[in-house]
């Protein structure tokens, strides 16, 4: 690991301020963030610690949604009362990722922010644009077994980690920031990841230094919800495929390098097709690269499984 400069922020205001200088990131949970400093995979030169700042509130808004800061623990927002009662796909979700104590630290922002688990970004004897730009793509002709089936481009077919992140997208959420020159903004979460195209190192569209203060779900739809995840093995390990079933809405996880909403699936079951022709009518845009090409196979059978739990519909 490198030497690096540590503060700990004690207003938004600073935190962001500090964030204008060269090399510096922002740490709270520290889940991901640390352990790619340890490879060697990120080296900031100046950490800011947010972990602290009043931004871990759960609260109602005005229009019958929820609120949550963006230091809020994982764990947190897993328990609370709300969203287990209002927004059960996103509690299942989270407790579908991380291993209780890494959810005890890791914050809601900093889900959002992780990086890819793929093993060419991991090993940096590898080639990999998204962490050495320009060095090339090793998964392309490697091991690329869980590799995206969505929106990649021929310089990174990597997947996005978070189950959060899925959920929210399902759910319809909104981010908001601030940046700083002190401006505020909320846009949805789908515009808040990029998919790779030319530069996969460049992975959403926060400015340098915006720091994510909440994330806010509007009033839940009427309709079923749940949370599906297929991976190798029950604990410690990355998600092959999952689904996020919100009302009519549907995301998926573990397909792209950002959580994949499916329009044209949603599109076709509100024109009365069948769930396994609506997903069917989605998997028309889906791409395969060598090793990959189950994951199609496992999301035409997992996307219809969801909807009929979704909707209590016994299999």
């Amino acid at each position: 690991m490198k030497a690096f400069t540590y503060e700990r922020a004690e207003s938004l205001e600073g935190a962001v301020k500090s964030a204008e200088q060269p090399g510096a990131r922002y740490i709270a949970g520290g889940t991901n963030l640390l352990d790619l400093m340890k490879l060697q995979i990120e080296t900031p030169t100046h950490l800011i610690d947010v972990g602290r700042l009043p931004l871990k509130g759960i609260e109602p808004t005005a229009d019958g949604g929820l609120r949550i800061g963006a230091m809020a623990t994982n764990s947190a927002v897993a328990a609370h009362a709300t969203v287990r009662a209002h927004y059960p796909v996103l509690t299942q979700a989270i407790v579908a990722g991380g291993s209780p104590q890494l959810r005890n630290k890791a914050s809601v922002g900093g889900n959002l922010m992780q990086r890819t688990r793929c093993a060419y970004f991991y090993d940096v004897t590898k080639p990999c644009n998204k962490r050495a730009p320009g060095s090339g793509c090793g998964a392309l002709e490697g091991l690329n077994r869980n590799a995206a089936i969505f929106g990649a481009s021929h310089a990174c077919i990597a997947t996005h980690p978070s189950d959060m992140a899925v959920a929210l997208a399902a759910l319809d959420a909104d981010v908001e920031t601030l940046s700083p020159s002190g401006h505020k903004r909320s846009f949805p979460i789908l515009e808040l990841h990029r998919l790779p195209g030319e530069e996969p190192d460049v992975e959403t569209h926060l400015i340098p230094g915006e720091l994510i203060t909440a994330v806010v779900l509007p009033a839940p739809k009427p309709g079923g919800q749940t949370y599906r995840k297929v991976r190798d093995r029950a604990s410690y390990s990355g998600g092959l495929a999952s689904v996020a079933i919100a009302a009519d809405r549907i995301a998926l996880g573990a397909v792209a390098h950002k959580p994949w909403r499916a329009a044209d699936a949603e599109a076709a079951l509100a024109a009365g097709a069948s769930p396994d022709e609506a997903i069917a009518r989605e998997l028309e845009a889906a791409t395969e690269t060598g090793r990959n090409r189950f994951k199609i196979d496992l999301v035409a059978r997992l996307v219809p499984a969801a909807i009929a739990q979704a909707r209590g519909v016994r299999s």
